[in-house]
């Protein structure tokens, strides 16, 4: 018995969706890092041949964006919670107000996932009787504890990958030549957010080459659309 226990506990732990929730606010913080730090710092670097100011300029960047993603994430995600407590409550009353037509609801739910309507019905009632909420919380409404969003958790993990990602770019504003600048920083870049595909996929289970292609491939997009704009607009700042 214990070894089907064992065997169990293992074979869930090939699935990676509980990760879903931290995964996508640390991939999204750190990748925002990068791309923004050094899309600024490429920018910068395009219009000014002044070490002091491309990283004042990441620097800034690095902060405000860091500052600005948890901030964003806590409050979007706070939304969420605060939406499916809403949802969870309006369940309640009406299990209470209406326990028949939520129990045929239930038995509806189970028929069109494929169960006969005998079947169905045997399950629903069962299930309404263990907990009558849980049930319809995570059948009707789609709520789990997988799902459930954590606040702080998304903006701690967002605010703290952003700023390491803006580290890496950062640091090369400190140490590479000014002349090849822009071209160090891209190439960094790139390298950081292939290296962050990979991860992202490797942690989550997922095709390591098509994580790494979609998000060299965007963040490309966007530093040398930023240069373009340093090259266009910048004014020689020194």
């Amino acid at each position: 018995m214990a070894t089907q226990e064992k065997e169990l506990e293992n074979y869930l732990d090939n699935h990676y969706i509980h990760r879903s929730n931290w995964l996508r606010a640390a991939v999204l913080g750190a990748n925002d890092g990068i791309l923004s730090t050094s899309s600024i710092a490429i920018g910068v670097a395009a219009a000014s041949d002044a070490r002091e100011t491309i990283i004042l300029a990441a620097l800034a960047g690095l902060v405000a964006g860091a500052l600005s993603m948890a901030a964003g994430e806590y409050v979007s995600v706070s939304s969420q919670t605060d939406l499916e407590r809403g949802d969870i409550e309006r369940e309640k009353q009406e299990l209470e107000e209406m326990p028949e037509v939520e129990l045929q609801l239930l038995t509806q739910i189970y028929i069109e996932r494929g169960l006969s309507k005998e079947t169905a019905a045997l399950v629903a009632k069962e299930f309404t009787e263990h907990d009558a909420l849980a049930v319809h919380v995570r059948e009707e409404l789609g709520i789990t504890e997988i799902s459930q969003a954590n606040p702080i958790q998304a903006a701690l993990a967002s605010g703290a990958a952003f700023t390491f990602g803006g580290l890496l770019p950062l640091l090369v504003t400190f140490f590479l030549p000014l002349g090849t600048m822009e071209y160090s920083l891209y190439i960094f870049a790139t390298i950081f957010l292939a290296l962050l595909g990979a991860l992202a996929a490797k942690t989550g289970g997922s095709s390591i080459g098509k994580a790494v292609v979609r998000i060299t491939f965007w963040g490309t997009i966007a530093m040398g659309l930023t240069a373009l704009v340093g090259y266009l607009f910048g004014v020689n700042v020194t």
